[in-house]
C-alpha cells in the first residue's frame, strides 16, 4: 500500500512479515488442536467422576473454556500484523498543510504537576508545522489559577523557546528533557560557539520561568477569573496574547501558534462525564476560535519527542485513497521513566508492539487516549448539507448557531487577530458552548463527540467510529529513530493497579452496553476485526474468573490429595502440559523478536497473574454494579507526582507494596494457599502414600504460582525497607488462607 505524491514517491508504504504470520498461524491450529482435545476429555469424562469433585472439575472445565475463549478472540491480533513506513520530506509545501488543533486535558496541579503539563504545551506549541496552522488548547478541568497563571508565563517563555528551537533545529522541544540532557544539545547548529551562548541564555530563561510557576504555585488560592472550587466554577476562556516585547530586537515578530486556556462551567448538581466531556467541550470551542480540520489529543504529560509527528501523519491524511475514510493515525506511548528491569510492565510492551500492528492489519488500532491526529469530521459528523432542518441540527449539537455554521463545508474560519468586536463575540459564544448545560437533550456524548457510555471513551469511541466505517493507521517509531512522544508511566504498584481497575471498569462497561463488540460490531465490521476489540473489552473479566479458580480450586484438592487432572501416565496430560507450554513459549517468543529480555517475559507473566485478582477483579464488579444502577460512575486520575523513595524501589527492582489492603491481601491469601497446599501436598505423597503421579499437575500448578510471584514472599517475610507488606496485612491473609482451607476441607470431606 503506498500514496503518491507531486514526485510520484509515495508519502508511506505498508509492509508486513511472512515469516511471523507463518509462525502465528501454524501455533494457532496446534494450540487449536490440543484446547479440542482438552475439551473432549472434560466434557466426556464430567459425569464419570466421584461426586465429591464434580463442582470443581465442572469449575475448572468452565475456567478452561474462558481462557479458550478469550485466546480464541486474540488470535485477530496475529493474523495479518503490519507495519508502516513514512516519508514526510515528500509532503507538499507548508502552505498546502491543514491546520491542526492540539487538545491537553489536565484535572489539576495535585496529581498532575503544573510544570510537567506546562512542558507538554511547550512541546506542542514547538511542532514542526506552520506556526500559523498550529492552535494549543489546554483544558483544566479543576479551574485552578495556578494552571491559568502557568499558561501565561508559557506563552511568555515560549518566545524565547520557540526561536531557539527553530534557529538551531533542535530535536527535544520539551524544555525540561531539553536541558536535563548532560552530552548531546541536539542541535543542527555550525556555529556551537553562538549556539552555546543562546543555549545559556534559554536555560537561564527556562529556571526563571519555573520559579515564577512554583511560586505562584505557593501563592494561588483559586481567586483568579472567578474560579471558585474545582468542581463548582464558571466557564472561563482566555486566549494568550503578546503583552510584552522582552527580549527582542525592534521591528522582530515571532510567529507563535494560538494558545487558548479553556476551563468549561461545573455545577456539584450535574454530571460532567469526566474526561470525555472535556473533550466535547474542547471539540466546541475549538471550533469557534480555529476550527482546524485535524485534532492532535495529548495526555498532559506525554510531549512531543519528535517534532515531525504532525507531517508524519499527514503521509496518510494526504493519502487520496486512504483519507476519506481514514478517521485518525495513532502513535504509540513510549516512557521515559521505565527502567530496564521493568517490574510492573509499565511499557504496556504487548498492546504497542503485538496488539495494534495486529489490528492495523484488519481495520486499525484502537483509539488510544493519546498521541492521535484525528479528523474533526469523523468526531463532529460534519461537513452538513445546507438542505438539513435547522431544528433536526440543533437536536444533535445544541442551540448555538454559530456552532451549527462552522459544520459547514463552506464555513470561514474566524479571525482572532481582530481585537473587534466580532473576535469578543467569537469568546462569549465559546463560553456559552463550555457552558455545563449545553448538551441537555442534544446527541452530544451519543453520538455526536466522544461517547460517554464508558469510561474507556477513547476505546469505545474509536470502535463506534470504525464500525461506521472509518479506518485507522497505526505509525511505530523504527528502531533507529525516535518515539514520536514521550510520557510517564506507572512505576508502583499503587498507581499500577489503580490504573488497572479503572482501565478494567472501563473496557467491561463496553462488553456490557450496547455497543458489545461481540454483538454490535459483528455486524458492522470484519470478523476479525470485532473479535480483537472484543477480547480487549472482555479480558479484565474473563482472565479474573479462571485464574482465581486455579490460584485457589486445584491447591485445595492438592491439600486433600484429591487428582484434578490427568495421571502423568494418561495421554491427555501431555495435552494439558503442552497447553501450558505452548502458552508459555509463544509469549516468550513475542518478548523476544519486539528485543526484550527473558527477564521482561518473567515480569509480565508475574503482572499476569497479579491483576486478575486485585485490580481486572474489582474492575469487573464495578462495571457490573453500574450496569444495575448500583454504583455511580467514577473517575480515578493517575497519579503523575514522582516519589524519590518509589522511584528507588523501583529502579532497585524492588516491588513497593504500600498500596490499598484490598490489593495486596488477596496477593498474600493466593501465596499462603499455594504454599500450604503444596507442602502438604508434598507430605501426602512422602509418608501417605498418595501416588505423585495422579498430584504431579497439581503440584506443578502450585510451584509455578509460587515461582513466578516470589516477590510477593519476599515482601512478606524477607524485606525490611518501607516498601515491605505490612505486619497486619499478612495477619489478615493468613487468617483467610486459614478459613479457606479449613471450609475447604471440611465440605470435601463430607
Amino acid at each position: 500500500m503506498a500514496c503518491s505524491s507531486s514526485t510520484s514517491l509515495p508519502l508511506h508504504i505498508c509492509h508486513g512479515n511472512k515469516l511471523t504470520m507463518i509462525i502465528n498461524r501454524s501455533h494457532a491450529v496446534l494450540h487449536s488442536i490440543a484446547i479440542s482435545f482438552l475439551i473432549y476429555y472434560r466434557a466426556f469424562f464430567l459425569f464419570h467422576q466421584p461426586t465429591p469433585i464434580i463442582i470443581p472439575w465442572l469449575l475448572l472445565f468452565i475456567s478452561e473454556l474462558l481462557l479458550s475463549f478469550i485466546w480464541f478472540l486474540g488470535r485477530a491480533y496475529i493474523w495479518r500484523p503490519v507495519y508502516r513506513t513514512v516519508f514526510p520530506e515528500r509532503l507538499p509545501n507548508d502552505d498546502k498543510l491543514p491546520a491542526i488543533d492540539v487538545f491537553i486535558c489536565t484535572t489539576g496541579p495535585d496529581k498532575e504537576p503544573t510544570i510537567g503539563v506546562m512542558n507538554t504545551l511547550l512541546s506542542a506549541m514547538a511542532l514542526d508545522y506552520p506556526p500559523d496552522k498550529l492552535h494549543v488548547y489546554l483544558s483544566d478541568d479543576g479551574g485552578y489559577a495556578i494552571t491559568l497563571h502557568a499558561m501565561r508565563e508559557s506563552w511568555s517563555f515560549a518566545r524565547w523557546w520557540l526561536p531557539f528551537c527553530r534557529r538551531f533545529g533542535i530535536k527535544t522541544r520539551c524544555p525540561e528533557a531539553y536541558f536535563s540532557r548532560t552530552e548531546n544539545h541536539d542541535s543542527d547548529s555550525k556555529n556551537p560557539d553562538n549556539f552555546m551562548v543562546e543555549r545559556e541564555k534559554i536555560k537561564e530563561q527556562y529556571v526563571l520561568f519555573k520559579e515564577r510557576v512554583r511560586r505562584a504555585g505557593q501563592e494561588s488560592k483559586f481567586k483568579d477569573k472567578g474560579v471558585y472550587t474545582a468542581t463548582d466554577h464558571p466557564s472561563c476562556i482566555e486566549v494568550m496574547e503578546e503583552n510584552s516585547k522582552e527580549g527582542l530586537l525592534e521591528d522582530q515578530t515571532i510567529e507563535m501558534p494560538l494558545l487558548v486556556y479553556v476551563s468549561r462551567e461545573k455545577s456539584t448538581s450535574q454530571f460532567h462525564h469526566f474526561k470525555a466531556g472535556a473533550v466535547n467541550v474542547l471539540l466546541r470551542v475549538s471550533a469557534m476560535l480555529s476550527n482546524s480540520p485535524y485534532i492532535l489529543m495529548l495526555d498532559c504529560d506525554m510531549y512531543c519527542s519528535d517534532p515531525t509527528s504532525a507531517r508524519q501523519a499527514m503521509c496518510f491524511h494526504f493519502d487520496p485513497e486512504m483519507s476519506p475514510s481514514l478517521a485518525f493515525v495513532q502513535f504509540p506511548q513510549a516512557f521515559r521513566d521505565i527502567s530496564e528491569n521493568d517490574i510492573y510492565d509499565s511499557e504496556v510492551r504487548s498492546a504497542y508492539t503485538i496488539l495494534w500492528p495486529g489490528l492495523d492489519g484488519l481495520k486499525g488500532p484502537v483509539l488510544s487516549g493519546t498521541n492521535f491526529y484525528i479528523k474533526r469530521e469523523a468526531l463532529c459528523c460534519h461537513s452538513i448539507k445546507k438542505d438539513i432542518d435547522l431544528r433536526e441540527l440543533k437536536d444533535s449539537f445544541g442551540p448555538s448557531n454559530e456552532f451549527i455554521k462552522s459544520l459547514r463545508q463552506d464555513y470561514k474560519k474566524p479571525n482572532l487577530n481582530d481585537n473587534g468586536e466580532a473576535s469578543n463575540m467569537l469568546l462569549e459564544e465559546a463560553k456559552v458552548l463550555a457552558s455545563c448545560s449545553y448538551e441537555d437533550h442534544t446527541k452530544w456524548g451519543k453520538e455526536v463527540g466522544f461517547l460517554y457510555d464508558s469510561v474507556a471513551e477513547d476505546f469505545l469511541t474509536g470502535f463506534v467510529m470504525q464500525c461506521k466505517g472509518w479506518i485507522s493507521s497505526y505509525v511505530a517509531p523504527s528502531s533507529s529513530s525516535r518515539p514520536q512522544f514521550l510520557g510517564t508511566s506507572t512505576t508502583n504498584l499503587n498507581d499500577l493497579l489503580t490504573q488497572g481497575t479503572r482501565w478494567g471498569s472501563g473496557l467491561v462497561d463496553v462488553a456490557l452496553s450496547r455497543f458489545s463488540p461481540l454483538f454490535y460490531g459483528s455486524s458492522r465490521t470484519s470478523f476479525l476485526h470485532s473479535m480483537g476489540y472484543a477480547e480487549l473489552s472482555l479480558f479484565p473479566l474473563l482472565y479474573c474468573l479462571p485464574l482465581w479458580c486455579f490460584a485457589t480450586i486445584p491447591p485445595l484438592y492438592l491439600l486433600n490429595g484429591i487428582p484434578l487432572y490427568p495421571e502423568v501416565s494418561d495421554p491427555y496430560f501431555s495435552i494439558f502440559l503442552f497447553i501450558f507450554l505452548s502458552s508459555l513459549s509463544k509469549h516468550l517468543h513475542e518478548v523476544v523478536v519486539t528485543g526484550r529480555p527473558i527477564s521482561k517475559w518473567i515480569n509480565e507473566q508475574r503482572i499476569w497473574m497479579i491483576k486478575p485478582v486485585t485490580c481486572h477483579l474489582y474492575g469487573s464488579l464495578d462495571a457490573i454494579l453500574k450496569k444495575f444502577d448500583l454504583r455511580k460512575a467514577s473517575f480515578l486520575t493517575t497519579n503523575k507526582v514522582a516519589d524519590n523513595e518509589q522511584i528507588k524501589l523501583y529502579r532497585g527492582g524492588k516491588f513497593d507494596f504500600r498500596t490499598s489492603t484490598i490489593f495486596v491481601a488477596p496477593l498474600v491469601t493466593v501465596m499462603l494457599v499455594n504454599l500450604a497446599s503444596i507442602v502438604g501436598g508434598v507430605y501426602r505423597i512422602m509418608f501417605t502414600g498418595t501416588d505423585w503421579r495422579k498430584m504431579f499437575g497439581q503440584v506443578l500448578l502450585s510451584f509455578y504460582i509460587i515461582v513466578m510471584n516470589y516477590v510477593v514472599i519476599e515482601g512478606m517475610v524477607l524485606r525490611k525497607d518501607k516498601g515491605r507488606i505490612p505486619l497486619y496485612v499478612n495477619v489478615l491473609s493468613i487468617v483467610f488462607s486459614l478459613i479457606f482451607l479449613s471450609l475447604g476441607s471440611i465440605i470435601i470431606s463430607n
